[in-house]
C-alpha cells in the first residue's frame, strides 16, 4: 500500500533541527509528492549559508521517510531560499535543427537497455501499450524511462498526465519530467498544444538525437522507445544512431494489420535490430453485459507471425474500454489494479525474465 502524505509529514516531524523544533515546525519541507511508493520533496533553507550546513539534516529526513511502510524510494533536494531565479533558456530543440554527426551508435548515459515498441501502421494501440508497459514495469521495481519519439502525434503527455515544460538549466541539457515512477521525454513537452509540427527528415532526426543524448535521463534499467508508425526517419535513426537492445511489435490481428507489421518486421530485420517480440492488442471484445466474447478483428494472426519469425508473443490484450478511458485521464491502467493492471504487468514480468528489461 501506498503511503499517505500524513504519514510522510508525521515522520518528517521527527526529523529536529538544533533548537529542538521539526522541519514541519519551521515550514523547511517542499513541493512533496508521493507516487506510488516513491517519495519526493525538498527541504528549503533560508540561506544558502545555512543550507551548506544542512546536508546532515537533510540525510536524516530522508531516512525519516525511507522507514515509513510502503516507502521503497526518497528523493530529497536541499535548496535555499532567494530571489527568483531567472527563467533558463529553452532545451535548443528548434525548428531546423539538424542532427550532429556521431563515431556511432550510442546510448545514453545510465541507461542499460533501450527498447523499441514499433507498429507498421498506426491507430493500433501501440501508443497506449507503450504508457502501460513502461508503468507497469516500474512497478515491478525498474527503474524506466519512456521516450515519445511520434514527433508528429506525440500522445505520451495526455496519456500520462503531464503537461508541463521541461527544465533546461543551460539551454542545452534537458531535465525530464516524472509521472507515475517513468521518466518521461517527448517533444509534446517543447510544442504548443495542439499546434503542428511541420518538419523535414533532417530536424526529425536532430530532435530525436536531443531528445535521446540532451535528456539527463539519469540510471535507468530501460528506456522505452515508443516509435511513430511505419517505417521511416525515425526508425533509421534509432536503429543506426543508438545502441538498440531490440524491438517489440504491436498488430492487431486483422489482415490489413498483419501486411503493415510484416513491413514493420522487415525493417527491423534489414537493420539488424533483434525483434523480441510480439504483442497483440485488440485480441477481441469482451461483452461487458453478458461477457460473450467477440473476435472483432479476427484471431491468431499475430501469434501464427510470431510462431512463423520464431519469436515470443509476449501477450494479447482485449479491446477495453476502461484502458482508454484511463489514457484520456491520464493515469495509465497499468497504474491500478484489475484485470488489465494484471494483464501489463504479466508482460512486464515476461521481459525482465527474459533480460529484456
Amino acid at each position: 500500500m501506498s503511503p499517505t502524505k500524513a504519514e510522510i509529514q508525521a515522520a518528517l516531524e521527527r526529523v529536529s533541527l538544533p533548537d529542538g523544533q521539526s522541519l514541519m515546525a519551521h515550514d523547511l519541507v517542499r513541493a512533496l509528492s508521493i507516487e506510488g511508493s516513491i517519495v519526493r520533496f525538498v527541504v528549503e533553507a533560508p540561506n544558502a549559508e545555512v543550507a551548506r550546513q544542512m546536508g546532515p539534516l537533510r540525510d536524516a529526513a530522508e531516512k525519516a521517510v525511507l522507514a515509513v511502510p510502503g516507502v521503497t524510494q526518497a528523493q530529497v533536494a536541499l535548496t535555499a531560499h532567494g530571489p527568483a531565479a531567472k527563467p533558463s533558456a529553452p532545451p535548443s530543440l528548434k525548428v531546423g535543427g539538424h542532427p550532429k554527426p556521431q563515431d556511432g551508435p550510442r546510448k545514453p548515459s545510465g541507461v542499460q537497455r533501450i527498447l523499441a515498441i514499433g507498429s507498421g501502421k498506426g491507430g493500433v494501440g501501440k501508443s497506449t501499450i507503450s504508457t502501460n508497459l513502461a508503468v507497469a514495469l516500474a512497478r515491478a521495481g525498474r527503474k524506466v524511462g519512456l521516450l515519445d519519439a511520434d514527433i508528429y502525434g506525440p500522445s505520451i503527455p495526455r496519456m500520462m498526465g503531464v503537461n508541463k515544460k521541461p527544465a533546461s538549466p543551460d539551454g542545452k541539457t534537458i531535465i525530464p519530467l516524472h509521472a507515475h515512477g517513468v521518466t518521461l521525454m517527448s517533444i509534446g513537452f517543447m510544442m504548443e498544444e495542439g499546434k503542428a509540427v511541420v518538419w523535414r527528415g533532417p530536424m526529425l532526426m536532430g530532435a530525436l538525437q536531443q531528445m535521446l543524448g540532451q535528456v539527463e535521463w539519469g540510471e535507468l534499467d530501460v528506456l522505452i522507445v515508443d516509435l511513430p508508425p511505419g517505417t521511416g526517419d525515425v526508425q533509421l535513426t534509432l536503429c543506426t544512431k543508438s545502441e538498440l537492445t531490440g524491438a517489440i511489435v504491436v498488430s492487431t490481428p486483422q489482415d490489413v494489420a498483419l501486411i503493415d507489421a510484416r513491413k514493420a518486421l522487415d525493417m527491423f530485420a534489414t537493420l539488424k535490430t533483434p525483434v523480441l517480440g510480439l504483442i497483440e492488442n485488440m485480441s477481441l471484445f469482451v461483452c461487458p453485459d453478458c461477457g460473450a466474447e467477440h473476435e472483432i478483428f479476427g484471431s491468431g494472426g499475430v501469434k501464427a507471425e510470431a510462431e512463423k519469425m520464431s519469436v515470443p508473443l509476449l501477450g494479447a490484450l482485449p479491446i477495453d474500454l476502461e484502458t482508454r478511458l484511463a489514457g484520456d485521464g491520464g493515469t495509465p491502467i497499468a497504474a491500478g489494479e484489475g484485470p488489465m493492471a494484471q494483464a501489463y504487468a504479466r508482460i512486464a514480468k515476461g521481459l525482465i525474465e527474459g533480460g529484456m528489461a
